[in-house]
């Protein structure tokens, strides 16, 4: 009998669903810049983490932003989400929010990650960064230039 991957819950015999972690991401448009960590994996993302109990994403991704970058964001917009496969046996169900930042507060980053980057928009596609994060950055980017939302 194979293994199941430990992202699937079997409800009953042979009917199995998905338990995934949620993680709330943010796209920042800081002073027309977007700030991205760098992961253990050496990849870059977007701020963010997982929810805690009774928290909203919208309070989540703001408190997490706090945390790890040290900004004040009161506002967010929703712009995408997807199950994102961060290895075959770990999956994460991702949020993504945007906001822009308008104050002065010092950018820094927590030792959660190991650097800061703080990038135009044009340069973001030839990070080393997962595609999906990518993608919701151009979106963002699309919204803040038009006003409207961007399809899916």
């Amino acid at each position: 009998m194979t293994e199941r991957p430990p992202y699937l819950v079997e409800r009953s015999p042979g009917y199995f669903e998905y338990q995934l972690p949620i993680s709330v991401k943010l796209v920042i448009d800081h002073h027309g810049r977007v700030p991205l960590l760098r992961n253990e994996r050496d990849e870059w993302e977007l701020p963010g983490g997982k929810l805690e109990v009774g928290e909203t994403p919208e309070d989540g991704v703001c408190r997490e932003v706090a945390e790890e970058l040290g900004l004040t964001i009161e506002a967010v917009d929703i712009i995408d989400s997807w199950v994102y496969e961060i290895t075959p046996v770990r999956h994460v169900f991702i949020v993504s929010f945007g906001a822009t930042y308008v104050g002065d507060e010092d950018l820094v980053h927590s030792a959660e990650h190991k650097e800061l980057g703080v990038f135009t928009y044009d340069q973001v596609s030839s990070l080393h960064m997962p595609e999906p994060y990518k993608r919701t950055v151009r979106r963002w980017h699309e919204r803040r230039l038009t006003g409207r939302s961007v399809p899916t």
